[in-house]
């Protein structure tokens, strides 16, 4: 059976390391695919969910808020600043986020302030779609 080594790094820690066999995760133009011998690739993500196919067949659902993907023929690395896996998101606290985001954009007092309001607006968004993502696959 044919692998590939994942790594899944935030800025805090290591969130995933292991083989599999196909990784699938939101890419700045659209929904990446990757399987063992892909092309080389370096691109930005967007925030989403990235779904690990274990080598045992089990899954597993990371969180990013974007970042960078490099992907090796033999090794897939994503690197961003946040991600939480799936089993660690917590649907009050993205709701309440979300809402504080809301009012943000709502208040916002400069064109920098706006800008940054309805990126964590977007964020919190992608976080609650990958939750309910994460929660059909249970």
């Amino acid at each position: 059976m044919n692998t590939i080594h994942v790594d899944v790094v935030s800025a805090e820690e290591s969130i995933f390391s292991g083989e599999a066999r196909f990784v699938a995760l939101p890419g700045e133009a659209g929904e990446l695919g990757i399987y063992p011998r892909h092309t080389p690739l370096i691109t930005r993500i967007r925030p989403g969910s990235v779904r690990i196919e274990k080598a045992d067949g089990s899954e597993e659902f990371v969180f990013v808020a974007g970042g960078i993907l490099e992907v090796q023929p033999n090794h897939v690395t994503v690197l961003s600043d946040t991600a939480i896996r799936g089993k660690d998101l917590d649907d009050e606290k993205a709701n309440a986020a979300k809402l504080a985001a809301e009012e943000a954009v709502k208040n916002a007092k400069s064109e920098l302030d706006l800008a940054k309001a309805q990126s964590e607006l977007a964020v919190m968004a992608a976080q609650i779609a990958a939750l309910r993502k994460y929660r059909q696959k249970k």
